[in-house]
């Protein structure tokens, strides 16, 4: 294997090609403690301990940094530690680590986040927000049905209301532009016209 480039990222951190292709980030003193030179054959042995030695412990080490001020998702972890520069391997054996203590569970993530948005997100939004945190579809449905069970219809209409009180919208009195711009607010905000229909007790001919 071979150096084939080194560039520098920051003042100290730079970013390792070996036989042309990304390899990792290290360091500047660690190219000399490793003698990282570019143009220069690296041996087996050497690639082996940067990865077990080095980068394998920093990246354990970061993922439980990041997860002490929030939580993450597997993906957003993932992700995180990718900006960092680790390799794909490397990033694998982080998450399984910080995973192996309960300190990533996607699961409990998506129900903790249910919990946390039910009362002003509509399913729909929170499927959305949730599916780009990289959690799959059927982990949430899971989650929301052990959140909001056999009562879904009454709790999205319970949205919607909190909406509307928010918003100091009363549905005997407003004009019908004020229902059209209602209805457009609920649309954008995820619920479905049938719902919004429904607790605005709109005739569906008349818009």
């Amino acid at each position: 294997m071979t150096i084939t480039g080194i560039k520098e990222i920051t003042k100290s951190r730079m970013k390792i090609e070996i036989d042309g292709e990304f390899a990792f980030v290290l360091y500047k003193g660690e190219l000399r403690v490793y003698g990282i030179k570019e143009n220069q054959e690296i041996s087996e042995e050497v690639y082996h301990k940067i990865l077990t030695e080095v980068l394998s412990k920093r990246a354990k080490l970061r993922a439980m940094n990041l997860l002490k001020s929030r939580a993450y998702t597997a993906f957003q972890l993932k992700e995180k530690l990718e900006e960092g520069g680790y390799p794909e391997k490397i990033i694998e054996e982080a998450i399984d680590y910080v995973s192996s203590f309960g300190y990533v569970n996607d699961s409990q993530y998506a129900v903790d986040f249910i919990e946390y948005n039910k009362e002003t997100k509509s399913k729909n939004r929170i499927f959305m927000d949730l599916f780009k945190k990289g959690i799959p579809r059927d982990m949430i449905e899971e989650a929301w049905n052990d959140v909001v069970g056999e009562e879904k219809e009454k709790f999205e209409k319970e949205q919607i209301i909190y909406w509307l009180s928010k918003k100091h919208y009363s549905p005997e009195t407003a004009s019908l532009q004020e229902k059209q711009k209602m209805m457009a607010f609920l649309y954008r905000k995820g619920f479905s016209n049938e719902m919004i229909r429904s607790v605005l007790s709109l005739d569906i001919t008349t818009i």
